[in-house]
């Protein structure tokens, strides 16, 4: 009998590491992040989970007339707040510690 009070514990331990993987995924998604290039010319916002919630580009940028200028800082903006959201999720995955489940000294 105690090989089943074991196996349900382990159960419940690994039910309650899904409920809080969904709350980190739920928590992820709510997080805004923004990232930038240019000194702030072209911004680019997000939810951290990688939805993309706009891009706001300063005229003076666009009326320069150099489209590479403006394409390179698009990208590094976006590589900006991809890089936030990273950081974002590493965050909230760290909480998790798989390694230390409940009932294990953790």
């Amino acid at each position: 009998m105690s090989e089943n009070l074991a196996n349900e514990q382990r159960l419940l331990q690994m039910q309650d590491l899904q409920d809080r993987l969904i709350e980190q995924r739920q928590e992820i998604s709510a997080t805004p992040a923004e990232g930038s290039a240019g000194g702030g010319a072209i911004k680019v916002s997000m939810q951290a989970d990688g939805t993309v919630l706009g891009v706001a580009i300063n005229a003076d940028v666009v009326n320069s007339g150099d489209v590479g200028l403006l394409e390179e800082l698009v990208t590094v903006a976006f590589r900006d707040v991809l890089k936030e959201c990273g950081n974002t999720q590493a965050v909230a995955i760290a909480r998790l510690n798989p390694l230390t489940l409940p009932g294990q000294g953790g």
